[in-house]
């Protein structure tokens, strides 16, 4: 926990330090949490928070919601990074909490990138987690069902942050230009355009909004009493063109989509070429490599199903090595994607049976393939007439596993294109097998 010094000089910390939002009324963003009536501020009214987990991107507020609750509900605050920190130091914050608690004092110690501890280091939290010494809030960048602990995890309720969006961010821009905490004091002379360019630039991180705006005004120039940000001076603080992203963000769902209907279309040079205006435009690429997943199983599916094994390994690499180095891993799905051979039966086959799904909700489990643990369900005949199908010389048994009501429904219509021709040949030879009479 850092505590301020008499030395310090308020003035001299960044932008982004000194705009961060002191009271809920200040930040920006989350409506779908703390906005009217929603169940995070409800509890921040209430007066009645417990442990939790925030996770979101970078930016979107996770340490300053912490600190704006502690202010709220008139908790001591402790500020923890997992970065610095041993079991030592959490054991010696934990009886700091406990000393508090005696006193009738809440604490609520935040610990930002809490997925960076390991089992052991998480599972000091947990005793004092439990008689409620301390009131847990944690961030993480990470998913917490792979990060967390389950034990500590099953303690917390966890509240996705999503990424600002562009109007959010030129919202607190403007606020950086006039408020006196920031540039208030000053003549800042800056085109709209140019508020909205840093605001898509940030790709929802308001921090870097922030400190592009701080470095933009900066190296601005100088005419008597003003200081002019004009174009050229930003696109040379963000290292893009403006012309990759437009301002009301519909640039990004152009440019995805683009590259998706590239790939389709078996065009590996227009959607490499749309991969880069991605990349270059400051685009996440783990964001691109969560669409390429989608794409190998809604366009290629089983006619290569290789290709879904080499796009979860491609997000993997992204995940390790980022930006610039994972580009040429990008490129190479892309490039995959595009070559592969096409065949949206696996999709189709899914929203026809969820069309049915949705309409008909209530349809019962055939008895034949229900569980039956106990004699009374054995009783009602669950289970009745089940054949393991590894008893039988074909591997498969004769009796329908879909409701009465959708007996000889068909989702899946495999195509003949790669590897799904082999797919379709095993089906035809399983539904000629079954439309055999009995001997």
């Amino acid at each position: 926990m850092r505590q301020t010094s008499f030395f310090d000089a308020p003035d001299d910390r960044p932008l982004a330090s000194r705009m961060r939002p002191r009271t809920l009324e200040e930040f920006c963003g989350q409506d779908h949490l703390l906005g009217e009536g929603k169940i995070l501020r409800r509890l921040i009214d209430a007066d009645r928070i417990s442990s939790m987990i925030f996770w979101g991107p970078p930016g979107v507020g996770k340490t300053t919601l912490a600190r704006i609750i502690a202010a709220r509900t008139k908790s001591e605050f402790i500020d923890f990074s997992a970065v610095t920190s041993g079991i030592k130091e959490i054991k010696s914050v934990m009886e700091q909490a406990e000393h508090n608690r005696q006193f009738g004092d809440r604490t609520i110690l935040f610990v930002d990138e809490i997925h960076r501890f390991n089992k052991a280091q998480q599972d000091a939290f947990l005793p004092y987690v439990e008689k409620g010494s301390i009131i847990l809030i944690g961030a993480t960048t990470e998913n917490p069902s792979f990060e967390i602990n389950s034990a500590l995890l099953s303690r917390c309720k966890v509240f996705v942050l999503n990424a600002l969006s562009a109007a959010d961010i030129v919202k607190l821009l403007h606020t950086a230009i006039t408020d006196p905490r920031g540039f208030g004091g000053q003549n800042i002379e800056i085109t709209e355009d140019s508020v909205e360019l840093i605001a898509n630039f940030a790709n929802g991180d308001a921090r870097t909004a922030l400190n592009t705006l701080e470095m933009a005004v900066l190296n601005g120039r100088y005419e008597g009493d003003r200081i002019f940000v004009d174009r050229d001076l930003l696109e040379q603080c963000t290292s893009k063109k403006s012309l990759l992203y437009d301002k009301n963000g519909e640039e990004h769902y152009n440019l995805i989509s683009a590259l998706h209907k590239s790939m389709r279309n078996s065009d590996p040079d227009a959607a490499v070429y749309w991969l880069a205006r991605m990349l270059e435009s400051g685009e996440d690429p783990l964001y691109i490599a969560r669409r390429l997943i989608r794409f190998a199983s809604e366009d290629i599916g089983l006619a290569d199903s290789r290709a879904l094994e080499l796009t979860v390994s491609v997000y993997q690499a992204c995940h390790f090595l980022g930006m610039p180095e994972c580009s040429v891993h990008l490129a190479h799905a892309v490039i995959y994607l595009s070559l592969a051979p096409r065949s949206n039966a696996v999709y189709t086959a899914y929203e026809a049976a969820k069309k049915d799904a949705l309409s008909m909700l209530d349809e019962p489990v055939p008895l034949i393939i229900r569980n039956a643990p106990t004699q009374l369900m054995k009783d009602l005949d669950y289970g009745k007439g089940y054949i393991y199908a590894h008893d039988t010389p074909d591997r498969i048994a004769r009796f329908d596993c879909l409701p009465e009501s959708l007996r000889g429904r068909r989702y899946y219509h495999p195509t003949e294109q790669g590897s799904e021709l082999r797919a379709k040949q095993r089906l035809d030879s399983i539904l000629s097998f079954r439309q055999k009479p009995l001997p």
